[in-house]
């Protein structure tokens, strides 16, 4: 199998930016595999990456060289990153956006070399794309940097318990559909209450009529809010942050 990497960026494909990483990544490691994982994260939104980031890395080969380039402090003092972890690995900025990987039992990381004349505004091509490429075609990771133990982590925050065996939570994302990502976890039971919405937690989006407001548990296994044929962030007017509230069935209203 030829060395497999990863892109998430929030580059755009209109600007040649990822082009110039794929001519970086190619031109060292000529054999590998490259997977646009996407390039649309919203602009130097660190949180929405690291959960996008969350979501894949690990359903990925061993061995698979993951590049997560969304680095709105780039050409600052932020340490420049190469992880293994689970035995995979890792390049990226030191901001919090691989944090899936570093929290996990075992994760170790490097703090890389920032090449002299590399562009203070792309560390994605002159920093990232080569510690790749190193990586690719078979370095250790303690041949890429000094080891690094004080890497900055973001992590979900819970959803707090409820006495009434509910829980009270908060939109963690909004994707591509318009649809409201909780920090809520259930099986497909109880209610939720959202900007003075209820909705019974439903199965499948097919559950309710074209245009209706629905929730029900997405395939990353948190409650998300939708509108099925429709955009919920824009029906109800709110974003990450906004508060939500699970109530078991028989629970206090």
């Amino acid at each position: 199998m030829p060395p497999l990497a990863t892109l998430l960026t929030d580059f755009g494909t209109a600007d040649g930016y990822v082009a110039e990483m794929k001519g970086v990544l190619l031109s060292g490691a000529p054999a590998a595999q490259l997977v646009d994982v996407s390039h649309d994260v919203p602009a130097q939104d660190v949180e929405f990456a690291r959960l996008a980031f969350a979501r894949y890395w690990r359903r990925f080969p061993a061995g698979t060289v993951h590049i997560v380039v969304v680095d709105p402090d780039v050409g600052t003092s932020r340490k420049a990153l190469a992880i293994e972890s689970d035995g995979r690995f890792a390049v990226g900025p030191d901001n919090g956006v691989l944090s899936p990987a570093m929290l996990l039992p075992g994760a170790r990381a490097v703090s890389l070399h920032i090449p002299q004349g590399a562009s203070p505004t792309f560390h994605g091509r002159d920093v990232f794309a080569p510690a790749a490429v190193r990586l690719l075609n078979g370095d250790a990771l303690d041949d890429l940097g000094s080891p690094y133990s004080d890497a900055a982590l973001r992590r979900t925050p819970e959803a707090q318990r409820r006495q009434d065996g509910g829980q009270d939570g908060l939109v963690l994302a909004v994707d591509r559909f318009g649809n409201l990502i909780t920090n809520l976890t259930g099986r497909g039971e109880g209610t939720v209450e959202i900007a003075g919405k209820l909705l019974r937690v439903s199965r499948t989006y097919a559950d309710v009529t074209e245009g209706e407001l629905l929730a029900l548990v997405g395939s990353h296994g948190l409650i998300e809010v939708a509108v099925r044929g429709g955009h919920a962030a824009r029906t109800l007017g709110i974003g990450r942050g906004t508060p939500v509230t699970l109530r078991r069935e028989g629970g206090a209203a």
